[in-house]
């Protein structure tokens, strides 16, 4: 991602997690306070998808903008991730094992966290999100890009998660987004003339972002 992120591996439920960090300038440079925590989620494994994927490095990136400290992570069978695709399921167990990475570093235990997915990513947090909801614990807000609605049983997400769709997305079919939205009376930022990658329309993904934080 940048010069500065750094790679390691974290022990998972049947193998080692490949995890990225990324630390705001401010705190990297005179050891400011950062805002929060968050974990971004990569699009689908068996075609491509990887933390490196440019949406989830897009949101990686904005996030560190905003004063997160931010982390990603491979699913199983990407890079150094261990183990074999699992359809979402041993998938959102991992996820839960890198939150509890990150909730056991120093100063982060009782910092806000943000949830951002992309893609099959999106079907994966949903269920991390429910499972920490159904653990009592919060998640300050959530971003989802490319809801993967269309393809797998994504499930509802609080009131505050900003979704983020292209409008000639033919992966995932705007329509399909609506259907999943309508029912939680979820508004939807639609990004005119982007397909499901956002090709040459990262630009204005960050955008998108960082102005729901203002």
């Amino acid at each position: 991602m940048n010069i500065h992120t750094q790679k390691f591996l974290i022990d998972g439920p049947v193998g080692k997690i490949e995890v990225a960090l990324d630390v705001p300038d401010a705190m990297r440079e005179a050891g400011a306070a950062p805002r929060g925590i968050a974990l971004v989620a990569h699009p689908h494994p068996l075609f491509g998808g990887s933390m490196d994927n440019k949406v989830a490095q897009t949101l990686a990136r904005t996030l560190v903008q905003l004063n997160y400290v931010t982390y990603r992570s491979n699913f199983r069978g990407v890079g150094q991730t261990e183990g074999a695709h699992d359809n979402g399921h041993g998938e959102r167990d991992d996820l839960l094992a890198v939150l509890d990475y990150m909730r056991a570093q120093p100063g982060q235990a009782d910092l806000p966290l943000v949830l951002a997915g992309f893609s099959f990513g999106t079907f994966v947090l949903s269920h991390v999100a429910k499972a920490l909801a159904d653990a009592g614990k919060e998640i300050e807000r959530m971003v989802f890009v490319g809801t993967a609605a269309s393809r797998w049983e994504v499930a509802t997400v609080p009131e505050n998660t900003l979704v983020i769709h292209g409008e000639t997305d033919d992966t995932v079919p705007i329509a399909s987004v609506y259907d999943w939205a309508r029912p939680q009376e979820l508004p939807i930022v639609v990004i005119p003339g982007a397909e499901h990658f956002l090709h040459r329309k990262l630009h204005i993904l960050k955008r998108v972002v960082l102005d729901a934080w203002h």
